[in-house]
């Protein structure tokens, strides 16, 4: 069995953890960081329109700053074409659809996970969930390459958003190649197979050969989705939650929201330029 299962996850409320802000050398331990982001919520504020979830130029700049210093990967539910667009930087991995879609620098791009045999199930879901739901106002169903978004944040009446939950969940049990995924005022559907954020960022670990005593993994992100690169990093790297979910948390320090992530990143650029 893997360790990642054996091991024992540690969880704890988000108002325990300390601020990744206050001691960058204590969390580093001395090491170089390789850095993995998630996009919304963390690099961007959640909105009600995920097409409009731009990144502010600053937060753009940072990055770049960053990534001269740092390895950097943003992991994300996006599209990988998606995440890639809205970032727009070109010495950045990209970890898309949860992990199943993965490019860098040098023209690299794999997908690994075997997710490509869960396609046909897909495309069936997707229509029938489009067809379902066509008439609840609010909801929209995104497809993606490797997963399906059903999302209810701004359907309003709480009978509707039941029924969205409803018509999700018995979709979702037409089609064993599948599994759920829960996000915020999100339901996915994803292919049913052991993959996700935490696999993803060890899979990229261990490719890239980062996977060296000198170096630490930082995972920041939001959403429950991260809890399981939080969980795959505990003991190895560090896991830093940006506000809060509506779970425990596997992750080891805290940052606000997107203006302290931002600040964190320019502290973490201005301690390895000065090191």
């Amino acid at each position: 069995m893997n360790k990642q299962n054996e091991k024992t996850v540690q969880k704890r409320e988000a108002n325990e953890l300390p601020s990744a802000l206050e001691d960058i050398s204590n969390l580093l331990k001395g090491k170089k960081p390789a850095v993995f982001l998630d996009y919304d919520g963390c690099l961007t504020p959640i909105v009600k329109d995920p097409d409009k979830a731009f990144l502010a130029p600053e937060m753009r700049e940072t990055l770049q700053q960053l990534a001269r210093v740092s390895f950097v990967a943003v992991v994300s539910g996006r599209d990988r074409a998606n995440v890639e667009n809205f970032v727009q930087l070109d010495n950045l991995y990209f970890a898309g659809s949860h992990g199943f879609d993965i490019s860098g620098p040098n023209n690299m791009h794999t997908e690994p996970g075997g997710a490509k045999e869960a396609l046909p199930a897909l495309e069936k879901a997707d229509k029938e969930l489009k067809d379902k739901l066509q008439d609840v106002e609010g909801a929209w169903v995104e497809r993606k390459r490797y997963a399906i978004a059903v999302h209810y944040r701004n359907v309003a009446d709480d009978d509707l958003v039941e029924k969205v939950k409803k018509v999700t969940a018995e979709v979702l049990q037409k089609h064993p190649e599948l599994k759920e995924g829960l996000g915020k005022k999100i339901i996915e559907l994803k292919p049913n197979l052991d993959w996700h954020k935490g696999r993803a960022v060890l899979w990229l670990m261990d490719e890239l050969k980062l996977n060296q005593p000198e170096i630490v993994p930082l995972y920041i992100g939001d959403d429950i989705t991260d809890e399981d690169a939080f969980a795959s990093l505990q003991g190895q790297g560090v896991g830093i939650l940006v506000g809060e979910h509506d779970d425990r948390t596997a992750a080891s320090y805290h940052l606000k929201d997107v203006e302290e992530v931002k600040k964190f990143l320019e502290s973490l650029t201005h301690h390895l330029k000065n090191e």
